[in-house]
């Protein structure tokens, strides 16, 4: 089930791997029409790591909700499940070919806070990361002409009226051509 109104999308899912990439295609296409495309591949990413770790460790099922969120200028993804064990960040590994238990080291590097807790009227817990949102710069629209940039603010300097000599001596070979 997907509902979703001006500023904000829940989708109810079984975290498979089949289902993850719709998932990073809804929040993608979710964030184009909020106009927040500079958000997509770290909200994609993100969301697919938090999926992931829905998909390996949650139980008894893997039933989960992603919901987003943009409000006051932050757009964060949430992803509750019903296993009530919080998950935890791993330090940094020895290994540096280790190919599992990075994911929430990515969605700390790619988000601006992350977090987990348990939910208050169900035995599961919520994970989830936020981003600071700026809409995406307006397209031109139209003839397809490119955009008009504004001209570069001018720049006052302020200068000492006796310090600027009042005649400038030309040297003799200006405009003379080289021989």
């Amino acid at each position: 089930m997907i509902s979703h109104s001006r500023r904000h999308c829940v989708v109810e899912l079984q975290a498979l791997p089949s289902r993850i990439g719709q998932i990073r295609r809804i929040v993608s296409a979710q964030l184009r029409h909020w106009q927040l495309d500079p958000l997509i591949d770290r909200a994609a990413l993100g969301v697919t790591e938090l999926l992931s770790n829905v998909h390996r460790h949650a139980q008894p099922d893997k039933t989960c909700t992603v919901e987003i969120e943009l409000r006051l200028g932050r757009l964060t993804v949430s992803v509750y499940d019903s296993d009530p064990r919080l998950p935890v960040l791993r330090e940094a590994a020895a290994d540096a070919l280790e190919t599992c238990g990075r994911g929430l080291a990515l969605v700390a590097a790619v988000s601006e806070a992350w977090g987990a807790r348990h939910q208050d009227d169900t035995p599961g817990k919520v994970v989830w990361f936020s981003l600071r949102a700026a809409p995406a710069a307006q397209r031109p629209t139209g003839n397809g002409s490119r955009p008009v940039r504004e001209p570069a603010p001018a720049v006052v300097v302020a200068v000492d009226p006796s310090a600027v000599p009042t005649a400038m001596p030309v040297a003799a070979s200006v405009g003379a051509r080289p021989g």
